[in-house]
């Protein structure tokens, strides 16, 4: 099958409901699972019905402090610990005969995270992307927001630069599930028109169109 290229494609949208954390969890994977059957990327945009957590696949439930005050959910994914009661979350499915599947992984990140930084500048945020390789951390108990690694996106906080957008990725053969939690702050971002300056900015990033999308086939 032909690889999919920039100038010849779109995108399916899917602007979903709040859901309980688990199920969050498990529709990421179900579109992964389909991502062949879809044929084209999906942007997710998601919430969260409860104050929650979500941790890296090979992270224990332990590790979360004040864990009384969260539901905990392993993601499918890798990464840290992130908070999900002040932060907007996406995932985008990418079927493994896209161009981006070509990619190795930390370049995946480096295009799908470009776009962040292009919706950020429109809203008047410098973001910018980390360049280098940083220190390996414990996985089993990385915090995600205060561990950057290469391609994250920085913003300038009130004068002090701090990690406002991360992400994680799982590649199977049906293709890549990226999972990625920007921070809100008043601020800096508030829910609405982050979510209008993303889909903006990946259009015009990726050079597509978003056509908006429900996958009822998945019975989700």
């Amino acid at each position: 099958m032909k690889n999919m290229k920039k100038q010849d494609e779109n995108w399916f949208f899917w602007q979903d409901i709040a859901r309980p954390p688990q199920d969050n969890m498990d529709v990421d994977v179900l579109l992964l699972e389909h991502a062949s059957q879809l044929g084209k990327v999906l942007l997710r945009f998601y919430e969260w019905d409860r104050p929650s957590v979500s941790i890296g696949f090979v992270q224990k439930t332990e590790i979360v402090p004040d864990i009384e005050k969260y539901t905990v959910v392993n993601r499918p994914t890798g990464g840290g610990v992130v908070y999900h009661d002040r932060d907007f979350t996406y995932s985008v499915i990418i079927p493994n005969n896209h161009w981006i599947a070509e990619l190795d992984r930390v370049d995946s990140y480096k295009v799908i995270h470009k776009a962040l930084v292009r919706a950020f500048a429109t809203l008047g945020i410098k973001g910018l992307l980390v360049d280098s390789e940083q220190p390996k951390s414990d996985r089993a108990t990385m915090q995600c927001f205060v561990t950057p690694t290469k391609y994250d996106v920085l913003c300038d906080d009130e004068g002090t630069i701090q990690k406002c957008a991360g992400s994680a990725q799982r590649r199977t053969k049906n293709g890549i599930l990226h999972q990625g939690s920007i921070i809100l702050k008043p601020h800096l971002f508030e829910h609405k028109s982050l979510a209008d300056a993303l889909k903006i900015a990946f259009e015009q990033e990726f050079n597509i169109s978003l056509i908006s999308y429900n996958p009822d086939f998945l019975n989700i």
